[in-house]
């Protein structure tokens, strides 16, 4: 006979979803946009993200178990109420690192960068553990650029919010695919990048 006491069994693993939030656009929003970064896309030699993929990410949380995304709504729900967001898309840029071209706003949103910072906050304060990077709103529309330039002028595109959304990402091998969780408003108030 054996001293070991008997083991019990390992807890099972739970699945989990990889979330973030985001600003999710309408097809006509991402049309005008596709319409306006085509030249710059093809002259940057990379591979062109599909257009119903066009995001601006507001909090990349990760891995979250599903029993907690419950949680997760319930903590976003407290802080949604941020008002209208404005995004003008006027330049592509070239992030070396990611080798990514970008279409961003021409200046830092100073209005609702305190609102993702306290999204993320209360994120963080709720057992969740998002990217705590500064906020540098994008919409990628090129993956892998070989040919980058200076950041290049575009003809303006306005996206306009009144909600955002919970969104799942899964990787496969074709690319990743986003899907819509949850709507949440964006309530009294305005807020606009300039």
């Amino acid at each position: 006979m054996s001293d070991e006491a008997p083991r019990s069994p390992a807890p099972a693993r739970q699945r989990t979803r990889r979330l973030f939030l985001g600003l999710w656009p309408d097809a006509s929003m991402r049309e005008q946009l596709a319409h306006a970064v085509r030249k710059g896309v093809r002259a940057s030699g990379g591979r062109r993200v599909p257009k119903a993929n066009y995001h601006i990410t507001l909090a990349f949380i990760g891995a979250v178990p599903e029993g907690r995304v419950a949680d997760l709504g319930a903590v976003v729900r407290a802080v949604a109420g941020a008002g209208p967001i404005e995004v003008p898309l006027r330049e592509l840029a070239y992030w070396p690192g990611p080798q990514v071209l970008c279409a961003v706003p021409p200046v830092p949103p100073a209005g609702w960068a305190g609102w993702v910072g306290r999204l993320l906050e209360a994120l963080a304060a709720a057992a969740f553990a998002p990217d705590l990077k500064p906020f540098r709103p994008h919409v990628t529309v090129a993956r892998k650029v070989m040919r980058p330039s200076a950041s290049a002028v575009l003809h303006p595109v306005l996206w306009r919010f009144d909600e955002f959304a919970l969104i799942e990402s899964r990787a496969l091998a074709a690319g990743p695919v986003y899907s819509v969780m949850e709507i949440y408003p964006l309530s009294s108030g305005t807020l606009a990048a300039k």
